[in-house]
């Protein structure tokens, strides 16, 4: 039987790029939906959310084009956790909040969350997971800020960065998954769509690892759904404590 084609709800050349490394076959439609961060939302609950959103939008919209097609969705958001609670950095609407951005993450660690949903809507089956990578940042220079904003790259990136810009680089010594903060954690994406038959045709970890030049220490753990993360303040071991920690968590854990 032919396997599925996969639709990734997403305009995201980085997703795009991620997804093509696993050799599935699928087409990019892109869900148009509403990102704003509902009042108290809890940055665990806004990211599945949105994921979820995404993946269900762009299954009513293609329906007729693509009948019987999986839906891919993902959504990225930054969390700089902060002394007053959990702040999220979203795509900066100027300059000078790029500029503020890098500023208060330079030199300090900061979370990743990535959401996946994936959706069958013939079975009307939705399957989420959820990848939290500790960032540490640089200590880079004013200088350097000015330079990448002038580049134009941070303008349409949660927290004003791209940890994959050469120039700039803003990241060192990651020790999580490193797809996952360019938007598409394909270790978790593996897992999720194996609960739905579908596996890659490659050597995903190794096809990624080669990509974007990086040596993961976490594939094997989370393919084997065993990796522990710190999710909300709490220890998360696998995809069944994520469940259960998602479940307990209220949705509105922290102020504006």
């Amino acid at each position: 039987m032919r396997a599925p084609v996969l639709l990734l709800a997403s305009s995201s050349p980085r997703r795009r790029r991620l997804l093509a490394l696993g050799e599935w076959e699928f087409e990019v439609y892109p869900a148009n939906i509403d990102e704003n961060h509902l009042p108290g939302e809890n940055p665990a609950h806004y990211v599945l959310r949105l994921a979820e959103t995404k993946a269900r939008t762009a299954a009513v919209e293609a329906a007729e084009a693509q009948p019987g097609w999986l839906v891919v969705a993902a959504d990225t958001i930054v969390v700089d956790h902060t002394p007053s609670g959990a702040e999220i950095l979203e795509k900066p609407a100027s300059q000078a909040e790029a500029f503020q951005m890098l500023s208060q993450l330079r030199g300090r660690s900061h979370q990743v969350y990535t959401a996946l949903a994936i959706f069958d809507p013939t079975k009307e089956r939705l399957l989420t997971d959820l990848c939290v990578t500790d960032v540490p940042m640089r200590a880079y220079s004013e200088v350097e800020i000015t330079a990448y904003i002038a580049s134009g790259d941070p303008m349409d990136k949660a927290g004003a960065y791209a940890i994959q810009n050469a120039p700039f680089h803003p990241v060192d010594h990651l020790e999580g998954c490193y797809a996952s903060v360019m938007g598409l954690p394909l270790c978790h994406l593996q897992r999720t769509l194996r609960r739905f038959g579908i596996l890659p045709t490659v050597n995903l970890p190794q096809a990624c690892q080669t990509e974007i030049k990086y040596t993961c220490p976490v594939y094997e753990e989370i393919l084997e759904n065993r990796e522990s993360r710190f999710v909300m303040g709490q220890l998360v071991i696998g995809q069944s404590g994520l469940t259960d920690l998602i479940a307990q968590l209220p949705e509105s854990e922290f102020p504006n």
